[in-house]
């Protein structure tokens, strides 16, 4: 068994406007599994409900069924990043943004405070796009400390650009200027909601410091 948490992006996300029209958007989250120390298997933002079969192959070539899911986590309730959560009724716990639940259960956890699915693995609130977002953070892992995000980040180019997080909503701005801060501050590396991994640097933080304390 691994001595630590692998964590493998089955598809990264996307998001642009579709060529030569300005009314439709064309997005797809990022999805992402996680193969714990301890066994457990968590996957992270399940994409549309359209995207079942190609889950089901990703995962079987990284020698995951369905079944060995121990949790699912959605960022955030938003439909793409959803879609496939039914694929996974073994799994002891579904979060969907704030929201924790098996079956017709929910575990008083009132107010929001990290929720450990493992000893190193544990789920963050991260306000902003919704005021429901939640972030994985992942220790020790092959990227170091890792932060699954959802659309805290769009993508790496939305900290130079802000304008593409806030272009496709975000109901708490001010708390998402904090919380990109936040997340800065812990990860070595973050998967955003629509883009590739990308490794954080000191730059980066400062960057996201002087944004916070533009806009807040």
């Amino acid at each position: 068994m691994s001595k630590v948490n692998e964590i493998v992006v089955l598809f990264n996300g996307y998001s642009r406007l579709e060529p030569e029209s300005t009314d439709v958007f064309v997005s797809n989250c990022t999805c992402t599994l996680i193969k714990g120390v301890n066994g457990s298997n968590i996957i992270v933002d399940s994409m549309t409900p359209w995207d079942g079969p190609k889950i089901l192959e990703a995962l079987k070539a990284n020698s995951v069924k369905p079944e060995d899911i121990s949790f699912v986590v959605s960022t955030h309730g938003h439909a793409d990043h959803t879609g496939n959560n039914n694929l996974f009724l073994n799994a002891k716990w579904h979060i969907v943004g704030q929201c924790i639940m098996h079956q017709d259960k929910f575990p008083i956890h009132h107010p929001w405070t990290p929720f450990e699915l493992t000893p190193d693995i544990r789920v963050i609130e991260t306000e902003g796009h919704t005021l429901a977002c939640v972030s994985v953070v992942v220790e020790n892992s092959n990227l170091g400390v890792a932060v699954i995000c959802g659309d805290l980040f769009e993508k790496k180019e939305d900290i130079d650009n802000p304008e593409l997080w806030q272009e496709v909503g975000s109901e708490n701005q001010k708390a998402q200027y904090k919380n990109r801060c936040k997340v800065a501050e812990i990860a070595d590396w973050i998967i955003p909601g629509h883009g590739e991994a990308f490794k954080v640097t000191q730059e980066i933080r400062d960057k996201l410091k002087e944004q916070l304390i533009k806009n807040n």
